[in-house]
């Protein structure tokens, strides 16, 4: 694409900014009774924020994701962020209108604390010294970033997977800060089977020798293990139609090999996805972060927490996806139920899509247009 002129566009360029809060003795108090400190996000930010603070919109990014949510971070970066065809200007998450914010969540491994940080105790990695975190947690860090940030009300907030399960946390436990809410193909709790594929890919990590107790900063790692635990995560993120029609049962080379290389081209490419994780990722995080997941319910101990007459006056737009079979449509309706009940303003749309649970990451003109005129909406009700 060109401008008038004839010339390219000019890349988005952001930059990655970090906040550190809650140094000793003002430690933040987590879940499991530890207290954590000094904390570090990594966030990035696109658009303007207006001069009344009623513009800004957090998205929340899923499991593997980080603050990169669009833009480049350099001049000749060749990759975009994970949502960039959502976020931009012009794009549905206008960056002219709306000031966007994305953080790498606590526990992560792109700039946030985490078990691969420094441990300021010893001046090394936590490893498996980092206590353990949950989605409760994350949100409630996430709080003193849009705090330092000067904002008292969010206009929406936006997050897919993981990312939808802090959405729902969000609304759950600062109501007064929700302005509206997207959650995309996330539950409100973990079923048994997503528990059980996430304890599968732990097992994975942790029964590779270089694992070593998770102390294995100084070494190579547990790349293998890592690597298959990607492997196992990507097939619950496709679908039986979309493996079907990617791969299906082709070749990647002119014959069968008669040995256990690997003959298909969907093993070829689960392998390739595999040592690609193994670059960008820390073992230990995927070890926190799913068991963060897992421990995730707005059910427990009876009730919804999403039944709450503070959400009363939130919109809320819920999308799930046909062929997502980790979080299937019926989660997404439950949650849908449970805001009913508030008598909330809640649209619900279930998308067909063939890509599976990844279906909210690919491009599709549907959820473009439901996001954008949800979005728009919003803005002229209550930003303006």
């Amino acid at each position: 694409m060109t401008n008038a002129a004839g010339a390219a566009p000019k890349p988005l360029l952001v930059e990655r900014k970090h906040l550190t809060f809650a140094a000793p003795p003002e430690e933040m108090v987590l879940d499991c009774g530890a207290r954590l400190g000094p904390i570090t996000l990594a966030y990035e930010t696109l658009g303007e924020l207006n001069p009344k603070r009623t513009n800004a919109i957090l998205i929340l990014h899923a499991f593997s994701g980080d603050s990169h949510v669009a833009g480049y971070l350099h001049e000749g970066d060749e990759r975009p962020g994970w949502w960039d065809n959502m976020v931009g200007p012009g794009k549905p998450v206008d960056t002219n209108r709306y000031f966007v914010i994305c953080a790498n969540i606590l526990g992560g491994c792109a700039g946030s604390t985490g078990p691969s940080s420094t441990n300021p105790a010893t001046g090394k990695p936590y490893g498996l010294s980092f206590p353990m975190v949950t989605i409760k947690d994350m949100v409630r860090a996430q709080k003193h970033l849009i705090d330092h940030l000067g904002i008292t009300k969010l206009m929406s907030l936006i997050g897919g997977s993981v990312g939808g399960m802090q959405v729902l946390r969000w609304c759950a436990d600062y109501p007064a800060m929700v302005g509206s809410a997207i959650p995309l193909a996330t539950t409100a709790r973990h079923s048994a089977q997503a528990i059980a594929f996430n304890e599968v890919a732990r097992q994975a990590i942790m029964a590779d020798p270089e694992w070593n107790n998770g102390d294995y900063y100084a070494g190579a790692g547990p790349t293998h293990g890592l690597a298959v635990a990607r492997m196992i995560g990507h097939v619950t993120y496709l679908s039986d139609e979309s493996m079907r029609e990617k791969f299906g049962r082709r070749l990647h080379r002119s014959a069968l090999s008669f040995d256990f290389t690997g003959d298909f081209q969907v093993e070829s490419y689960l392998h390739h996805q595999g040592k690609k994780f193994v670059n960008r990722f820390d073992a230990n995080s995927l070890l926190y972060i799913t068991k963060a997941a897992d421990y995730f319910d707005l059910e427990r101990g009876g009730g919804n927490l999403l039944v709450n007459e503070a959400l009363a006056d939130v919109p809320f737009l819920v999308v799930s996806f046909t062929s997502d079979w980790l979080y299937p449509t019926y989660q997404s309706r439950d949650i849908v139920s449970a805001l009913k009940k508030n008598g909330s303003d809640v649209s619900f749309c279930e998308i067909e899509a063939q890509w599976g649970h990844d279906a909210f990451l690919m491009p599709n003109k549907r959820l473009d247009g439901l996001i954008s005129g949800f979005l728009d909406r919003v803005y002229h009700e209550h930003c303006l």
